[in-house]
């Protein structure tokens, strides 16, 4: 399918806030509800991330056939229109910066590509209280670390309720850890969402917490500047292997949820870094599996040739070998599916 045509008329003035969408597991319905109530005056654009990791998207085809807000995959410069939905293209996460719209290929986060972080903390700081946060079902952490940034600019913070989302865990974590504005089933935040649009930013207060180990984490997300002076001022070195780069993780200061960084770039909470050591472990045990299995192969193999060549004392010998091989992978195999039903 084709996206739908924007008008080409721009505006003659930027936008004067900003609402960011975080989901996973479950949005295309969530965001369906929701964009089916919203206005088609509404005064904000709309920027979303879905975890759709490399597969092709047509949630902007989606989304404009279920409500009166033409939506399209983000283009990189884009200029921001008010009334507009932006969505993340597969594979890439998605930034704002000054008005407009960058695309990037950069460090996963939280082993995934686009995240929800990235955005929220780019509108945290370009918005500051004019930006608006919503975090949508979805599984792990991605998005509370993101919200905590717009709060901390003084922003609005939106979760919808736990128990009407088709995966919790997102909703459950945002709650746990950030003082949010407002909770309610999915239809309620359309409400929320034109209430808080109408109400003057001026009147929010940031927190009063520098805004310095924001710009630091940003400016490591994008590859700009010295990493190994972001790094200290943040974080310290924490013992861990960075799953995605096998750089030194360093744990970020003062953090709930505990979170990670390497000086590349990629993060994890505690939860999401568990998760990327059990994917990566098990690709570790499959691979030591096979290497065995190949040692088996050519014990049999060499067994063979020995047996035409009738030396029965080295046959003898590397049949012991095989056999204690052979014992080897099935007691490897057995720990690989106990590993997996644990995880």
């Amino acid at each position: 399918m084709s996206q739908p045509l924007l008008s080409s008329q721009e505006p003659t003035a930027a936008p004067h806030g900003l609402v960011v969408i975080g989901t996973s597991a479950g949005g295309v319905a969530a965001l369906s509800t929701l964009v089916a109530r919203l206005p088609a005056e509404f005064p904000f654009p709309i920027v979303v991330v879905l975890h759709v990791g490399v597969q092709p998207s047509i949630l902007p085809e989606i989304l404009s056939a279920r409500g009166s807000l033409p939506a399209v995959h983000a283009s990189n410069e884009e200029r921001m229109m008010a009334g507009r939905i932006y969505v993340a293209r597969p594979d890439c996460h998605l930034i704002v910066e000054d008005g407009h719209l960058q695309l990037s290929k950069g460090p996963k986060e939280h082993f995934t590509r686009p995240a929800i972080d990235p955005l929220f903390r780019s509108a945290a700081l370009a918005y500051g209280p004019a930006a608006i946060g919503v975090i949508l079902t979805g599984t792990m952490e991605d998005g509370t670390a993101g919200l905590q940034a717009i709060k901390q600019c003084g922003g609005i913070a939106i979760v919808q309720d736990p128990a009407d989302a088709q995966a919790p865990g997102m909703p459950r974590s945002a709650l746990k850890y950030v003082e949010v504005d407002h909770c309610g089933p999915i239809e309620s935040i359309a409400d929320a969402l034109v209430g808080y649009a109408a109400s003057p930013p001026a009147t929010r207060t940031p927190a009063s917490a520098s805004r310095s180990d924001l710009v630091h984490e940003q400016e490591l997300f994008l590859a700009e500047g010295d990493p190994m002076e972001h790094l200290p001022a943040i974080a310290s070195p924490s013992g861990f292997v960075c799953p995605d780069c096998q750089g030194g993780l360093w744990r970020l200061h003062g953090n709930a949820p505990i979170r990670f960084r390497c000086h590349t770039g990629h993060a994890y909470t505690l939860k999401t870094l568990q998760a990327a050591f059990a994917e990566t472990s098990d690709s570790a045990l499959w691979s030591a599996l096979r290497a065995l299995q190949e040692q088996v192969l050519l014990l049999e193999m060499t067994i063979g040739q020995l047996r035409r060549e009738k030396d029965a004392a080295e046959v003898s010998r590397v049949e012991s070998l095989l056999d204690a091989l052979r014992k080897e992978v099935h007691n490897l195999r057995s720990l690989i599916e106990r590993h997996s039903t644990a995880s």
